[in-house]
Formats: C-alpha cells, structure tokens, sequence
C-alpha cells in the first residue's frame, strides 16, 4: 500500500501574527495527523509579490493544499483544528 504525502502551500505575510499563528497551527496539525506524510512550502508574499497575484492569493494567511487531490483552499490561522482537518479531507485521519 503505497502512503500518500500531503504538500502544502502556506502564503504568508512577514511575521505577522497571524501568519505566525498559521505555521506554527499547520505544523502541529501535521505533526499529529500525517507524521511523516506532509511537505510544507511557506511562501511569504512580502518577498515573492509577483507570485502571490500570480497564484490568485488575496489574504494571508492562506493554505493550499496542492497534493493529493482535489486542491483546497483555506485562509485564516488554521487554529480550528476540527474545521481545518474537515476543510482539508482528513477528517477521518485522527489517530
């Protein structure tokens, strides 16, 4: 059985507080949820502008979730655990 991993994009802005908030809640959840299953690609929009507009991200804090599919979406600081792991499809991942 082969073990899917998870890669994530997080835009960012600085070290904004909620931007801080998102890394350090995205982490935990993976930590917890996929150990060992996840790659994490902080994008901070301050120093790549370009590529935010060019990505279509708006605000900050926003994930995106690139693999597997389907692609998702959420903004904000991920400090709601139950909805994030809902929003994301790994509702039925909690060990």
């Amino acid at each position: 059985m082969s073990r899917r991993v998870f890669k994530f994009r997080l835009y960012v802005a600085g070290d904004a507080q909620n931007s801080v908030d998102a890394i350090a809640n995205l982490t935990t959840i993976c930590r917890k949820y996929l150990p060992g299953l996840y790659d994490i690609e902080v994008m901070d929009v301050f120093l790549e502008p370009a590529r935010a507009l060019t990505d279509g991200i708006f605000m900050t804090p926003t994930l995106v979730k690139l693999a597997p599919a389907p692609v998702r979406r959420i903004i904000g600081n991920l400090s709601r655990t139950s909805l994030v792991l809902q929003a994301l499809g790994l509702e039925g991942s909690a060990a």
